[in-house]
């Protein structure tokens, strides 16, 4: 290795011509190159310090669109949750201050009012009938509508359209179809009757505690089925073609492929359908609000509707807080449960 200096030139850091081997010459190279990354990534990480700092990489912007989102969540959401909470336990009219009152109105929820419990059973008997026919419905439909027939898209359009229908359309007509004395549906029972002879009278769907639930039962199948066939037959879509042949190779039938390749299959789908559909069971108020107005003797009043009452129509806040938040512990817990029992009967593609 050999230095040759320029000139006179003596300042602290002279220009060198290096001759040096081409081996050394690439570890020179290298260890240059090493410290110039080094010497520009040092104001980086000092910038990286400051948060508060624009740098090209970070775009604010995402932040800018977010804000309202948030904003609203917050205001709408998150706000109205915790002031529930804190009513849950004060006795309030909407007219005077809240009063502090502990756990009162939960006591008196559990131990001193029966008609809480009556509401509680009637939305357990929506949730137990609702939701296994408009799951069995929904697939059946899916599954006839999934064949390659004339006019299938015309026939899912039919189906699907109650869905997007108003709820409150929708309970009038039926009023008019469930009504005793002039109903469409009591008109035929009633010609029935005459022409046969037999003594055949129509149900009093609306004014008796007997009929009215299924009376609601029926509404909300009518409405809500069409959502259940669509995302079965999304579902049922989605399953390879493979399977069946292969099934059909083993000589399956109809009714096996359909049990022990379809509903596996499309289980994932029916666990959706499930939670999602027990959360509204629970939360039934519209339907039962527009055609029964919770009656007779109570007998259609929901936990919602029950809500609904002592918050507006009896100026209890404390109480109909109360109700709610027992409300959301028990749908929180039930949901838990069931994604906890998923595990032995929901089959994922992914799973070994």
């Amino acid at each position: 290795m050999s230095f040759r200096r320029r000139g006179n030139d003596r300042r602290a850091h002279p220009y060198f011509t290096i001759l040096i081997s081409p081996h050394l010459h690439l570890c020179y190279n290298a260890s240059m190159t090493t410290h110039a990354q080094t010497s520009t990534a040092q104001p980086v990480s000092r910038a990286r310090r400051n948060p508060l700092r624009w740098r090209p990489d970070q775009n604010w912007e995402a932040y800018l669109f977010l804000l309202p989102s948030l904003l609203g969540f917050a205001v709408f959401v998150a706000f109205p949750v915790v002031i529930s909470l804190l009513l849950s336990f004060a006795d309030w009219n909407l007219l005077a201050s809240p009063e502090w009152v502990g756990w009162a109105n939960y006591r008196q929820l559990l131990t001193r009012d029966p008609v809480f419990w009556r509401v509680v059973r009637n939305t357990v008997y929506f949730m137990v009938t609702i939701v296994p026919l408009q799951l069995l419905f929904g697939l059946l439909l899916a599954a006839a509508l999934n064949q390659a027939i004339r006019g299938v898209l015309v026939y899912r359009v039919i189906y699907f359209m109650p869905v997007v229908t108003t709820i409150v359309a929708g309970a009038i007509v039926f009023q008019f179809l469930l009504n005793r004395d002039f109903g469409i549906i009591s008109q035929w029972i009633w010609w029935l009757g005459r022409a046969t002879g037999l003594p055949i009278q129509p149900p009093d769907f609306l004014n008796s505690t007997t009929w009215s639930k299924p009376a609601v039962v029926m509404l909300t199948l009518w409405k809500n089925t069409g959502f259940t066939m669509v995302i079965y037959l999304a579902a049922l879509q989605g399953v390879p073609q493979e399977l069946y042949d292969a099934a059909n190779v083993d000589g399956a039938n109809v009714w096996q492929r359909f049990a022990r390749v379809t509903i596996p299959l499309i289980s994932p789908t029916t666990f959706f359908l499930f939670i999602i559909q027990m959360i509204g069971a629970f939360q039934l108020f519209t339907e039962a609000y527009t055609m029964t107005r919770g009656g007779p003797a109570q007998s259609t009043l929901t936990v919602v509707y029950y809500i609904y009452q002592n918050a507006f129509e009896f100026q209890r806040m404390g109480k109909a807080s109360a109700i709610a938040w027992f409300l959301f512990i028990f749908i929180f817990l039930f949901t838990l449960f069931q994604t906890r029992m998923q595990r032995r009967w929901v089959y994922y593609e992914t799973e070994s």
